[in-house]
């Protein structure tokens, strides 16, 4: 009896023994099981800064300034030509091609907004037209308004305008604004005039 005793003792240890074995075995995969769990949060941030760089690219496209075009829109040669004709015109005194104190006055003035239109569009250029009254002949007045237009282009360029973006232009008396025979009206045709260049 003795001998079934020590041999059941033999099998209850060797079950036990087995199943202990069987529960490290059991107990030894769960630490490999955390690998793959600290494996898998890595491809997470990531995603998350992937996230983060596409609602940046939008809010950048939208901030940074679109480049100006070379040419201007018909809206805006319609407005810079609304600016232009509400700028005073440099008047001159009968027969002269000098730049009045009234007229220096008036391109001062005009300084400012010429500047902003050039810096705005580098490729445009200014027309300054050269005019004068109807009295004398078509080839004299030709050469009257051009010289008016030359003066009034180194008053501009004295004041920092570049010549690069000014052109000239005499119509002589072909083109009056007023056309009574009167000197209140002939004062009004002897000037210099800003245009933009088509």
């Amino acid at each position: 009896m003795k001998q079934i005793m020590l041999s059941a003792g033999a099998i209850a240890l060797l079950a036990a023994s087995t199943a202990c074995s069987k529960k490290i075995a059991a107990a030894a995969p769960p630490p490999p099981a955390p690998v793959p769990v600290q494996a898998a949060p890595a491809p997470a941030p990531a995603k998350a800064t992937a996230v983060k760089q596409a609602p940046q690219t939008p809010v950048q496209q939208a901030v940074a300034p679109a480049p100006r075009s070379n040419t201007m829109t018909p809206q805006e040669r319609a407005t810079l030509n609304q600016i232009l004709a509400r700028m005073e015109d440099a008047l001159f005194d009968y027969d002269k091609s000098t730049i009045r104190a009234d007229a220096s006055t008036a391109l001062k003035d005009d300084v400012a907004v010429i500047r902003d239109i050039l810096s705005n569009y580098p490729n445009q250029k200014l027309v300054i037209e050269g005019h004068a009254d109807e009295r004398g002949s078509q080839e004299y007045n030709l050469a009257l308004g051009d010289r008016r237009a030359h003066a009034v282009e180194e008053f501009l360029t004295s004041m920092g305008i570049p010549t690069s973006q000014l052109t000239l232009m005499s119509y002589g008396k072909e083109r009056p604004v007023c056309t009574d025979e009167n000197e209140q009206c002939w004062q009004r045709n002897r000037r210099a005039h800003l245009t933009a260049a088509p």
